[in-house]
């Protein structure tokens, strides 16, 4: 085996719950007891990696990776960090396994903390939290912050995932061919299936089963939120949640001594993007990003969809999940989460898929010889990275792809801006206030099947749109105000 095979050889998970928000751990704490949790895993006494990698969180840090490194006796490694978005987690192992094959690393650190519950309480009792800065510059940034918002949607006010998702979600439905009831059955059944694995996942941040009725059906603790999603259909950001990973070549790990029991290989990754506008892409339903990039790390890896053992698809919304598993033809009655998903496992915004690659580390280890594949997702079905995992050596070094010059070839649909005439609804969203309804967002095709967007604040219509299908009606817009 070439010694310079990167390997996963320390793994940890913490939290911390119902803290009083004036004493409570800030994230910078969770990353630190994550990292020598992490290192208490793979039984080493020393923590000295060569580079410590934070993926950003929601948190005032300029280079958290600085203060890791102080103090736990390494104030010389490189210092990294990642800009936002769910993909990046993914991203840096990729970078990292890569780093590590070449030789200009062999044992590096990555973590990543969010403190979402605090924040909320502290917030909700009008503490102000007085977190550290932790000033500096990294030395280094892995990847790139982008704008992702077109004028086109700047416009509308159009924004928020609670936005986004759900117009992918409607767009989904009529792709499928399904009623407004056939698919809140068939999306709160997928939703119950995660749900199930939070269960049986002692790292869930809610690990009490809920059933497809219960997800689906409005309650005290269930309100709408934006159509078609009630609350227990959006990511959980009100977590105190913190991990870290620790990944050396084979020649380090077994140097440390570190028990091959515990050895991971990533295989293969691959990353890619979306275009960065939604209002550019060919349709609100699709993912080609994923498509090519998620087919391509199989490919590298010399396996099937039907070679792998267990998946976990980034699940921030219903919509990430389904367009994934379509573009990936993964098979949407088999588990296609192996922590529950960000609804109930947790979801610290940007850091989730640490958790769980966590995870799949944990569940590989149970299950010798199995294989498992990780998605990740970033911004508005945007960015996405693939791993493969398993307790085997790969038959071939580690691979990597960028997929992006396919992606980027690919057509991009006209927007036109302040748009007035008639058009079709090609997607939409309802978003609730606290009164019910308060606002659609629609996006329509024009004759020319330019993209032109719209918003809908007639209570009576919005309602109409919440109980019946308006994808394909004929729409008029004018001045950004769409109406039936």
């Amino acid at each position: 085996m070439n010694p310079n095979t990167p390997v996963i050889v320390g793994i940890a998970h913490v939290d911390q719950r119902d803290a009083d928000p004036a004493s409570a751990k800030e994230p910078y704490d969770l990353m630190l007891e994550a990292a020598k949790s992490a290192a208490e895993d793979a039984g080493i006494q020393q923590l000295a990696p060569s580079s410590i990698r934070v993926v950003r969180g929601m948190w005032p840090y300029q280079n958290p990776a600085a203060g890791i490194g102080e103090a736990i006796g390494a104030a010389n490694a490189e210092t990294a960090i990642t800009p936002y978005g769910g993909n990046f987690v993914q991203t840096t192992l990729n970078v990292s396994a890569l780093d590590i094959l070449s030789g200009s690393h062999d044992f590096i650190l990555l973590t990543g903390a969010e403190c979402g519950q605090t924040q909320a309480r502290a917030a909700k009792q009008g503490i102000k939290l007085d977190w550290q800065s932790l000033s500096g510059e990294p030395d280094l940034e892995i990847g790139v912050d982008v704008e992702m918002r077109h004028d086109a949607e700047k416009a509308i006010r159009l924004g928020r995932p609670i936005q986004v998702y759900p117009l992918f979600e409607t767009a989904l439905r009529h792709a499928r061919g399904l009623s407004v009831e056939e698919h809140i059955k068939d999306v709160s059944q997928l939703w119950a299936g995660f749900s199930a694995v939070a269960s049986r996942n002692p790292n869930a941040w809610i690990q009490e089963a809920k059933t497809a009725e219960e997800i689906r059906t409005p309650s005290a603790v269930n309100r709408p939120v934006s159509y078609p999603y009630p609350k227990f259909m959006n990511s959980n950001n009100s977590v105190d949640q913190g991990a870290a990973i620790i990944m050396c070549s084979v020649a380090k790990a077994q140097a440390l001594g570190i028990d091959a029991s515990k050895w991971i290989y990533p295989w293969a990754g691959t990353d890619a993007h979306d275009h960065y506008f939604v209002s550019n892409r060919d349709n609100l339903y699709s993912s080609p990003a994923i498509r090519l990039a998620g087919q391509k790390c199989l490919k590298l890896a010399g396996l099937s969809v039907a070679d792998l053992d267990h998946v976990d698809v980034y699940s921030c919304f219903p919509s990430a999940v389904q367009v994934a598993a379509r573009e990936l033809n993964l098979d949407t009655n088999k588990p296609l989460t192996v922590t529950g998903g960000l609804t109930w496992a947790g979801g610290p915004i940007n850091n989730y898929v640490m958790h769980s690659i966590v995870r799949m580390t944990e569940v590989l280890r149970e299950t010798p010889g199995e294989k498992g594949l990780i998605t990740a997702n970033g911004g508005y079905l945007t960015k996405h990275a693939f791993g493969v995992y398993s307790t085997e050596p790969p038959p071939i070094d580690f691979q990597h792809a960028d997929l992006q010059s396919e992606v980027d070839a690919l057509k991009k649909r006209v927007v036109v801006q302040d748009y007035r005439g008639a058009a079709t609804t090609e997607a939409y969203s309802v978003m609730y206030g606290a009164e019910g309804p308060s606002k659609g967002f629609v996006a329509c095709l024009t004759p020319e099947q330019e993209r032109a967007w719209g918003i809908v604040e007639d209570p009576a219509t919005l309602q109409q749109m919440i109980d019946e299908e308006f994808i394909g009606r004929p729409v008029n817009v004018a001045g950004n105000v769409a109406s039936f």
